[in-house]
């Protein structure tokens, strides 16, 4: 599903070099469900966007369902993010002015074929999936975070992704709203999704197939 082979990312300025991530040889296997920590700065989240096809990496190979990535084109790499690929943050990154539904709509947009009616259906039913399927009208500032999470999760697999990659996704929410937030990824999991999360939650953690721990930009687990 997801195959790192050498995978280094160096950050260059005039003046500094930082190395994010050192020779990182990572194997996903479809289905599972694997947890990345680590202390912060540790490359964690360089790691994700690397995987999820936002960064390209200094050196290294990735391949995604088979494929060799690094030698497609930007619009290619685009389109492959948009339908195999979701994303799942910390900060939940919704659309003040944009209501639930809406929001939830933004990925389809860029898919090729659909109509406006049947953008609309998909957007409805995913929100269906997370619980908010009386809230599709509401705006975000009118939603606790546990809620507008969802939504978030909602918008992330509302395009029917393989994959899934989420980055703190409980990190804002209490325990009891994290809890919920676990659930609805552990039931995605189970149905067939790949999830690759980054946690600083050890129980959270240990809810997962595995764990992957990096250090400096170093796999150290």
């Amino acid at each position: 599903m997801i195959q790192l082979d050498g995978i280094e990312k160096v950050y260059r300025t005039d003046k500094i070099e930082t190395l994010a991530l050192s020779h990182i040889n990572l194997t996903v296997d479809a289905g599972e469900f694997i947890s990345v920590m680590g202390p912060s700065g540790s490359g964690k989240s360089t790691l994700l966007n690397v995987m999820g096809l936002l960064d390209e990496p200094t050196a290294g190979d990735v391949s995604l369902n088979g494929r060799h990535i690094n030698s497609y084109a930007d619009r290619y790499l685009a389109r492959i993010r948009n339908e195999e690929v979701g994303f799942i943050f910390q900060t939940f990154h919704l659309i003040a002015d944009l209501n639930v539904v809406d929001n939830v709509e933004i990925p389809l947009l860029y898919r090729r074929g659909l109509s406006g009616k049947e953008r609309r259906q998909m957007a409805l039913e995913a929100l269906e999936r997370v619980g908010l399927g009386s809230r599709v009208r509401h705006f975000p500032s009118q939603l606790s975070g546990g809620q507008q999470q969802r939504v978030a999760v909602a918008r992330a697999i509302v395009g029917k992704p393989g994959i899934l990659l989420a980055d703190e996704p409980t990190g804002n929410l209490d325990s009891r709203m994290g809890d919920e937030i676990m659930g609805i990824l552990h039931q995605l999991n189970d149905e067939g999704a790949t999830i690759v999360m980054v946690t600083h939650d050890q129980r959270l953690a240990e809810s997962t197939g595995r764990t992957v721990r990096l250090f400096d930009g170093r796999q150290v687990q």
